[in-house]
């Protein structure tokens, strides 16, 4: 395996005031007023030494930075699962620069130029990804709870930004087994860290969270966006940066009853921005937070926690 880097230095200007959004001014909710090192944060891909690496580039508030460079690819597109190299750093008269013993690199202009004891490596171009179901129609006998024009399908809906919705909030159908699709996008909190930074839920049957949170970066954890809380962490991070719309497809099979007491285990596959997370999970318990485990169909219910993460695009196929 060729030597990574994760030294890298980025042009930037100073940080220009915080934006602000609902009561906390650490808090962005609209990508039209991010401050500028948003721009540098997200993910870079291409080839160092004529082999496939992606790097991940997150804001950490101030010009401050950490780093991830990842073997293979980026999460989800060749990350070959270990190997992976970390960095961090500041500004520095109008440079930002994130280091380590490794080696350096320049970003200007969303491409980062790779170096290693001043010998060129390749570059690494910014990438934006989409998850392969967003946006997607409801098909055909679906139930469609939220499409951005009312929330009255959901107890304490609430549409904020024209025609998003705010999380912390309880459908007021029930489902058995069923096929969920929704989009969910997590505010850019640069200064938060942790459970703060975004956090939510949604609650399959208002009994298993799968979390939501501004993950990116991070280790991948079953508290951290795309695990079960408290059951199973994902089998990939693949969570995008804050801002971006991001997508859930899960297909539930619920848990079987017999004279009130469980025979089988609710099952569960997850697919995070396309990418498979959790396949055919067996869920031996419910998570905390919400309702306990028990028969019959359950509610969908987004986790607020006081965080202003949004949602759209929310429809059901039931089995």
């Amino acid at each position: 395996m060729k030597r990574l880097i994760v030294l890298f230095v980025v042009l930037f200007s100073p940080l220009s005031a915080i934006a602000l959004a609902g009561d906390n001014n650490r808090v962005i909710l609209d990508p039209e007023k991010v401050t500028p090192d948003y721009h540098i944060q997200g993910e870079y891909s291409g080839e160092l030494d004529g082999v496939k690496h992606g790097m991940q580039v997150i804001a950490q508030g101030d010009n401050q930075f950490k780093s991830v460079v990842y073997p293979g690819g980026l999460p989800g597109d060749g990350y070959i699962g270990s190997g992976r190299i970390f960095a961090h750093g500041a500004a520095e008269n109008g440079v930002t620069k994130i280091s380590s013993d490794a080696g350096y690199a320049l970003i200007s202009d969303d491409v980062a130029k790779i170096f290693s004891d001043d010998r060129p490596l390749g570059e690494l171009k910014r990438v934006e990804r989409m998850g392969k179901s967003l946006g997607q129609e409801a098909p055909q006998g679906a139930i469609v709870l939220f499409d951005g024009s009312s929330a009255d399908n959901f107890i304490n809906g609430t549409i904020r930004m024209k025609d998003l919705l705010l999380a912390e909030c309880e459908s007021k159908q029930k489902f058995g087994d069923h096929r969920l699709h929704l989009e969910f996008r997590i505010p850019y909190q640069p200064y938060d860290r942790g459970q703060a930074r975004g956090n939510s839920g949604v609650y399959i049957q208002g009994r298993y969270e799968l979390q939501v949170l501004d993950s990116f970066g991070l280790e991948g954890e079953n508290n951290e966006c795309g695990g079960i809380y408290s059951i199973a962490k994902p089998k990939v991070n693949a969570c995008f940066p804050p801002l971006t719309w991001q997508t859930y497809d899960i297909d539930f099979k619920s848990a079987c009853w017999k004279n009130g007491e469980k025979v089988k285990n609710a099952r569960v596959t997850i697919r995070h921005n396309g990418i498979v997370i959790h396949e055919n999970l067996e869920l031996k318990t419910g998570t905390p937070g919400k309702y306990p485990e028990e028969e019959g169909p359950g509610s969908l219910y987004l986790q607020g926690h006081g965080n202003q993460v949004m949602y759209r695009n929310i429809w059901v196929v039931e089995k």
